[in-house]
C-alpha cells in the first residue's frame, strides 16, 4: 500500500488554483457566487497532499447538479453529497492521479465559513500552522491508509475550528464584516 504522500508547500499552487478556478467558473456560469482555494495547498509553509481543494459557493445547491456535465468535461467526477449533507463534491484525476477536489455549498452554509476560517486562521498563526504540519508528518509516517491519517487529524482540526471561529468573531466585532471576495 502506497501510504499518504505529503510534499513541501509549492508556491505554484496559487497559480494552479487560479487556472482551475477560471475553468470551473466558466462551467458554473452565473450560478457561482465565489470560488476559494482551501485545504493545505492554500496555507503557505505547510506540507500537503499535492491535490488542490476548491470551495465553490452557489446561490442554490439544488441547481449544481445540472452543471455536472460541464465539470465532467473538465475531468471532474460527480460524487453527490459524499457524506456531508448540503454539499456537492467533485473529484478530478489526471492520468490516474488525483489532482483536485471541488466542494460546493450554498451561500450561507456554515461549512463555507468553517473552511475559510480554518484556512485564514492558519495563514495568520504560523505557530499553529507549524503544529499542523508536524502532526500531518507524524500521521503520514504512522499510517499507510488515508482513513487513519484523516482520523488522526480530527482532534486538531476541531481545536483549530474552535480557535478560528473565536478569532474570526473577535475580528468581526473590531473591524466590521469582511468585504465580498469572489476568488482566493
Amino acid at each position: 500500500m502506497a501510504g499518504v504522500l505529503l510534499v513541501p508547500h509549492d508556491p505554484a499552487w496559487a497559480a494552479a488554483f487560479d487556472r482551475e478556478a477560471a475553468a470551473v467558473g466558466a462551467a458554473f456560469g452565473d450560478r457561482l457566487v465565489a470560488l476559494h482555494h482551501i485545504g493545505s495547498t492554500a496555507i503557505p509553509g505547510i506540507r500537503a497532499k499535492p491535490i488542490l481543494d476548491l470551495l465553490g459557493v452557489v446561490r442554490e445547491i439544488a441547481r449544481v447538479d445540472d452543471r455536472a456535465a460541464g465539470l465532467e468535461a473538465l475531468g471532474y467526477e460527480a460524487m453527490g453529497e459524499f457524506g456531508i449533507p448540503g454539499r456537492r463534491y467533485f473529484r478530478k484525476e489526471v492520468a490516474g492521479t488525483r489532482t483536485h477536489h471541488l466542494h460546493v455549498f450554498a451561500a450561507g452554509s456554515p461549512q463555507v465559513e468553517r473552511h475559510l476560517a480554518f484556512r485564514d486562521y492558519l495563514r495568520a498563526h504560523p505557530g499553529d500552522a507549524a503544529r499542523y504540519d508536524a502532526l500531518k508528518g507524524r500521521l503520514a509516517d504512522l499510517h499507510r491508509d488515508m482513513a487513519a491519517y484523516t482520523a488522526g487529524k480530527d482532534e486538531f482540526i476541531r481545536e483549530i475550528d474552535a480557535r478560528a471561529a473565536a478569532w474570526q468573531a473577535a475580528a468581526f466585532v473590531s473591524d466590521g464584516p469582511p468585504g465580498p471576495s469572489l476568488q482566493e
